[in-house]
């Protein structure tokens, strides 16, 4: 694949993954992206997964076509993207790595070797020429490890972008961008919202033709939408409007109060995802609660506490710090319920939320007065 004059894609689709990062459901496999920039010198930009190793190695040697690699730059050390260092250098022996400080020392970790005999230390603002082709270094840390850097290539206008503005599922895959990015970036990237933002000030008024992220698609046209996506995500912004609710229910009662609310509110003209926490893709929920501005969250009291597919969910929240949303609860108790307490009380230390002065009180069955507190809830959602 060419991605701009004599910058050619090497990477590898990963149809054999079921869970990636032991988690992640991905139903369209995975892609990890590596890229070969052909000038005076030739530089590598990152490896793969060891699984596939070989094929990587193949499509490099398609592409150099009996030439040897003088660079590989090394921009993110997680394994997806690490794996193959060593096997690569050992068949390369003349090239030179090119990374961060940091990066040498997890290299030392992971293989042994920190390189030191044949490697390039860049920081913010190093550049590399290679012939042609000059490359400017900007440091990413937390984006989202701390050793991370990305690439400016300056002679063709092409971001080397690490894990940012990467996705779930294999190159080629027919699906909406934005779903499966977003999924990614909440999942992995969310916490990290701060240092996203840092990263994209620095990119703020950088001539860019194409975006080369690590997983996912190459980006060429339509550059705008991915960043302003960029920026919603890692500033918490509101993506679209509409109401999130997410449950959970033992035997059928909360599920009712969640249904009439659904109905309530799409009468009402108002977009709402509804998620079963206990049979969901949890990701997928934790991706529709950045998404929208607007969350409730239905549970019952369990074991003096709440149902734990909702503490899970609700860490996950908090985990990336969730903020900037209003945020309603349902809650339900056979007797003495304290659902919505241990809720709100989780979500103490997260910043800019407002909770709706209406809420559901289920005393086991739903109720006439529980269905008007419904309709209450619906009407205050709806402002």
């Amino acid at each position: 694949m060419n991605v701009k004059n004599d910058i050619k894609y090497v990477g590898v689709n990963d149809y054999d993954i079921d869970l990636f990062e032991g988690q992640y459901i991905v139903p369209n496999g995975m892609a990890y992206n590596s890229y070969a920039v052909l000038d005076e010198k030739i530089a590598i930009f990152d490896t793969v997964d060891s699984r596939k190793t070989d094929e990587w190695l193949n499509n490099i040697k398609t592409v150099l076509n009996g030439k040897a690699p003088d660079y590989l730059i090394v921009q993110h050390m997680e394994p997806d993207h690490s794996g193959s260092i060593d096997v690569f250098l050992k068949q390369y022996p003349t090239c030179v790595v090119v990374s961060s400080k940091q990066a040498f020392v997890m290299m030392k970790n992971y293989f042994n070797n920190d390189y030191a005999d044949r490697r390039i230390i860049v920081g913010e603002n190093s550049t590399l020429s290679l012939g042609k082709h000059e490359l400017l270094f900007l440091t990413a840390p937390m984006v989202h490890w701390p050793e991370v850097i990305v690439t400016y290539d300056k002679t063709d206008k092409v971001l080397f972008s690490a894990d940012g503005f990467g996705k779930f599922g294999a190159i080629g895959t027919d699906e909406d961008w934005a779903c499966e990015a977003r999924r990614y970036y909440i999942g992995i990237v969310g916490k990290y919202g701060a240092q996203v933002q840092a990263l994209l000030k620095k990119l703020n008024g950088v001539p860019v033709d194409a975006i080369c992220p690590l997983h996912g698609p190459i980006l060429t046209e339509n550059l705008g939408y991915y960043i302003n996506l960029y920026d919603i995500w890692s500033s918490y912004k509101v993506e679209s409007d509409g109401v999130v609710i997410a449950y959970t229910s033992v035997y059928g009662n909360t599920k009712k109060a969640v249904e009439l609310l659904e109905q309530e509110l799409s009468k009402k003209g108002v977009k709402v995802a509804v998620n079963d926490l206990a049979r969901c893709d949890m990701a997928e929920a934790v991706e529709d609660a950045f998404r929208y501005g607007k969350i409730v969250l239905a549970t019952t009291t369990y074991n003096g506490d709440i149902f734990p597919f909702m503490k899970e969910f609700i860490n996950h929240l908090t985990e990336r710090n969730y903020q900037n949303r209003t945020v309603a609860f349902i809650e339900n108790g056979s007797w003495a319920p304290i659902a919505t307490k241990v809720m709100k009380g989780m979500l103490e230390n997260c910043k800019n939320l407002t909770f709706t002065e209406n809420g559901v009180k289920i005393l086991s069955a739903v109720s006439e007065e529980n269905e008007k507190q419904i309709s209450a809830l619906a009407e205050e959602l709806c402002k």
